[in-house]
């Protein structure tokens, strides 16, 4: 008799166009399924389909969309409020490149919070820099 885990190892992969369940996208994402529920009441660009019993199936699009707003979230630092904007400033183009993967870099309007803190300092230590110039001449 064999494992209930030993039979989801040995399973086939599914194609990559197929539908998947909330529960193989949060395994896939290791996203908790409760967020990815709570990431459509805030998110309007995903769409899973719900079928009979609410039961979701996302398709490859929505699975890119969650990967992007992952990343955003959980790795740049952006705040939902903050990732709603991005999303809806930058339209499907920012959630995927042309061939419906993730970009491999970021547009140069989005910075990551470090990122602007960086540049901050740096254009700080720049005016500091030339008003102690000033401040030498009188």
């Amino acid at each position: 008799m064999s494992d209930a885990s030993d039979d989801l190892r040995n399973r086939p992969r599914k194609a990559a166009a197929a539908f998947r369940t909330i529960s193989e996208v949060a395994d896939e994402l290791h996203i908790p399924q409760h967020v990815l529920r709570f990431w459509e009441t805030k998110f309007p660009q995903l769409k899973p389909l719900k079928r009979g019993g609410g039961r979701r199936y996302y398709r490859p699009e929505d699975i890119v969309l969650l990967r992007r707003v992952s990343d955003l979230l959980y790795t740049q630092g952006y705040t939902i409020k903050g990732v709603q904007r991005l999303l809806k400033e930058g339209g499907p183009e920012l959630a995927m490149g042309e061939t419906g993967e993730l970009p491999l870099s970021e547009p140069a309007a989005v910075q990551t919070p470090a990122a602007r803190i960086r540049q901050a300092l740096a254009e700080m230590s720049e005016i500091s820099v030339a008003l102690r110039a000033l401040a030498d001449r009188h």
